[in-house]
């Protein structure tokens, strides 16, 4: 996902999470383990499916795209013939598309161990749902969080269950439009992606703060990828964001995408990681590097904001989260 600059409101990043970089090497034996990763026909998600199915896990490929995602999990078995992949088709911004795939899962599988909501897109022109929600706030940080909730029973009788919700480094930069979500007094592209970026992490860290008190065996983690060349920047639909930041950007700047993806994955795998904490580059201004512990925004651990995020969030999507305690 972009990171496009060095942000006023960006704080200093935390030491190293480790002496020695952390590279996927050091990913657990993930051997019985059922992760779930969205967006994943390309990209980050394609980098974290592909790193995760190497290490032993049964990884699902949440993609919008059955085709793209048939020729993403063909990548990954054509250099590991016995990794273990679906490939199920979820679209985030249809409600019942992530009911329909939620259920899927529920049904085959009683327990769960990693959800790692990655998909997102960015900077289209202004594009409402079929339900009404402005499309990088319903694919962004609704869908996952209808997502989170459906799948939350199964993922609590997960050994070591963790949501991984990835956020990016420009949610510094945004507020939250609680009185004009959808963009209809005035809309800006980056300005809603951003908004939908601040929305992950206002709701990973209030889910964190749900799961604590309700006794949840499942951990709530942060991460974003710094400035690493995806797809998202050169699809972008605005046509100067495709050129500055995607065909100029992405080859001077960007890092590539295996190396975007290891906060992702250290929050999902490392055995150290705690739930409300927010993993990214350890770089200038979080733009590239090894993985460290960094800072949410003030905005996003403001405790209010979550709690009227949250509400929001249900009123739209109709999900409800039953927390189930450690058993």
């Amino acid at each position: 996902m972009l990171t496009l600059n060095a942000t006023h409101g960006t704080m200093r990043h935390m030491s190293s999470v480790k002496q020695q970089p952390w590279t996927t090497a050091r990913i657990p034996d993930q051997t019985g383990r059922v992760a779930v990763v969205t967006g994943a026909a390309g990209g980050l998600g394609l980098a974290t499916a592909r790193a995760l199915a190497d290490r032993g896990a049964r990884v699902v490929l949440a993609v919008r795209d059955e085709e793209k995602g048939r020729r993403a999990a063909g990548k990954i078995t054509a250099a590991q013939p016995d990794a273990r992949l679906d490939v199920r088709r979820l679209d985030l911004a249809d409600p019942a598309s992530v009911e329909e795939f939620a259920a899927g899962l529920r049904a085959e599988h009683a327990a769960l161990d990693l959800l790692v909501n990655n998909a997102g897109i960015m900077a289209p022109p202004r594009t409402l749902t079929a339900a009404g929600h402005e499309a990088q706030f319903a694919t962004n940080h609704l869908g996952h969080f209808a997502l989170t909730g459906l799948l939350l029973g199964p993922l609590a009788q997960g050994r070591d269950p963790r949501v991984v919700t990835v956020s990016s480094v420009n949610h510094r930069k945004a507020t939250l439009r609680f009185d004009d979500l959808t963009g209809a007094r005035r809309y800006s592209a980056m300005g809603f992606y951003n908004q939908s970026k601040l929305a992950n992490a206002v709701f990973g860290l209030e889910l964190h703060r749900r799961l604590t008190a309700a006794g949840s065996p499942v951990r709530s983690v942060l991460a974003h990828p710094g400035y690493t060349a995806t797809g998202l920047q050169t699809s972008a639909p605005i046509g100067v964001w495709r050129l500055v930041f995607g065909r100029i950007g992405n080859p001077l700047l960007a890092q590539p995408v295996e190396r975007g993806a290891l906060p992702q994955l250290y929050a999902a795998t490392e055995p150290g990681v705690r739930g409300g904490e927010f993993i990214g580059p350890d770089g200038t201004a979080e733009l590239r590097g090894a993985p460290t512990r960094v800072h949410a925004a003030q905005a996003a651990a403001d405790p209010g904001t979550g709690r009227r995020l949250w509400d929001v969030s249900e009123e739209l999507t109709g999900v409800r989260y039953v927390f189930t305690p450690a058993g």
